[in-house]
């Protein structure tokens, strides 16, 4: 079983940026395993973000966040990256990593979840 662990989260201004970081642990690192980022605002459902495969590197993002939001992992150190730019008060979520084996956009694709890192954008 992969434990993830999310950190990187907190309180930033508009227009600012920030990294989350999802260190995995566990049983050894498949390389079909594909990481993404979730997020989930109070009184919402939880939503795709961005997905990476672990091997050859192909990339999914959701609308709301192409152009700002850019997913990239370390192999060596088994950690996914979501570097945010430009982010805006509607960015504010909970943003949970998760391990899956296809680069999906749907939540039920993914098996394994970390605890989430809370961010929060004032405007």
């Amino acid at each position: 079983q992969v434990q993830l662990v999310e950190s990187g989260g907190g309180l930033v201004q508009a227009g600012g940026s920030l990294r989350l970081s999802c260190a995995a642990s566990g049983r050894t690192f498949s390389t079909y395993y594909v990481m993404a980022w979730f997020r989930q605002a109070p009184g919402k459902e939880r939503e795709f973000v961005a997905a990476i495969t672990w091997s050859g590197g192909r990339t999914r993002y959701a609308d709301s966040v192409k152009g700002r939001f850019t997913i990239s992992r370390d192999n060596a150190k088994n950690t996914v990256y979501l570097q945010m730019n430009s982010l805006k008060p509607e960015d504010t979520a909970a943003y949970y990593c998760a391990a899956g084996l296809s680069l999906a956009m749907f939540s039920s694709a993914y098996s394994t979840w970390g605890q989430g890192t809370q961010v929060t954008v004032s405007s």
